[in-house]
């Protein structure tokens, strides 16, 4: 979550750059629930991770409504993490023992 938090707000603060709108706060408030016996291992029929995540973000500054939804818009659109947690993404790993 902190990631995912980290990387969308650099795109809310680098969107509202780039189209001139100064921000004078921004609060993500992120959300989800984990079932800790999937995530530890006691249950394995419990799925390790989160069903579904929700998001509300909080913007101040000069922008109107629509810059600020423009902003969002494009923070949907452009975000990594955003894009790796929305979709399907093929991970692959390796293991090297020192």
């Amino acid at each position: 979550m902190a990631a995912f938090n980290a990387c969308i707000m650099v795109g809310y603060v680098a969107s509202a750059a780039v189209i001139g709108v100064n921000l004078e706060s921004v609060e993500i408030e992120t959300e989800g629930e984990l079932d800790l016996r999937g995530f530890l291992g006691i249950d394995p029929s419990v799925k390790p991770g989160y069903d579904s995540i929700q998001y509300t973000v909080r913007m101040k500054g000069d922008g109107s409504p629509e810059q600020f939804r423009a902003i969002h818009e494009n923070v949907v659109k452009t975000s990594p993490n955003y894009f790796n947690i929305a979709r399907p993404v093929q991970v692959n790993s390796k293991v090297v023992i020192l």
